[in-house]
């Protein structure tokens, strides 16, 4: 059960940081949709972990988590579709606006910063096939829909007073994506004892804030995915 409270550490963190917000903006605070981030995010975290690991896994020679990453996605989807949300809402698009020259420098930035560095640090023994399919294509699709796309959109509708930050619309609520971001890779919980990383939280939590600017610069979660998995992939290939 220590994935389970790890995951109600994880989602009292959000409530906290969002009832703050709340006293902050209070004018622009709606709580029903604060509510709905939170549950979006017990959920997310009940099917990524399978049950929190109670869920034998279907494919058990895998190396990787398709299978709870395939039903995140799947419950990702399935929210993306409901009327009070939307596909375009949530950055299901491919239309990336009229401010797009200026995202795609910064990918490009990215980009060849990635492979920079995979090269710079090779082994020169590249991952096994598996490694480089889920790599290159899972932690983008997955983690990219469900945080700068079903969750930014409920925390952006919960804290609506935003700021533009050289063209993209940052809120609250991208803040808080960003923390909750950075906080699912660096928060554990074992055996009684809650351990924080705070260098894991800064190299996952400053990355999740550019992708959240391409998003709100383009409206569209395109570039954001192929960020996040060239960041994920590249090292696989060298």
């Amino acid at each position: 059960m220590d994935e389970l409270i790890r995951t109600l550490i994880e989602t009292g963190i959000l409530a906290g940081l969002g009832l703050a917000g709340a006293v902050l903006f209070r004018s622009g605070f709606r709580l029903h949709w604060l509510v709905a981030a939170l549950a979006l995010n017990l959920a997310y975290q009940a099917l990524l972990t399978r049950g929190f690991w109670l869920v034998p896994d279907p494919f058990p020679a895998a190396d990787w988590n398709w299978t709870g990453k395939l039903a995140a996605l799947a419950l990702t989807l399935a929210v993306m579709s409901l009327s009070a949300l939307g596909w375009a809402k949530c950055g299901m698009r491919l239309d990336q606006g009229p401010r797009w020259r200026g995202a795609l420098l910064l990918l490009t930035v990215l980009t060849g910063l990635f492979f920079w560095m995979a090269i710079s640090g090779a082994d020169d023994k590249p991952d096994d096939l598996e490694t480089i399919a889920f790599q290159w294509t899972m932690p983008g699709l997955d983690e990219e829909l469900f945080y700068r796309g079903t969750l930014l959109l409920a925390l952006n509708e919960a804290f609506r007073p935003k700021v533009y930050v050289l063209g993209a619309p940052i809120g609250y609520g991208g803040l808080l994506t960003t923390i909750l971001f950075g906080l699912t890779h660096a928060l554990s919980y074992e055996a009684g004892a809650v351990d924080f990383d705070a260098m894991t939280f800064a190299m996952t939590g400053v990355p999740a804030l550019l992708l959240i600017w391409l998003r709100e610069r383009t409206g569209s979660l395109l570039m954001p995915v192929i960020g996040h998995n060239v960041a994920n992939g590249a090292s696989t290939l060298f």
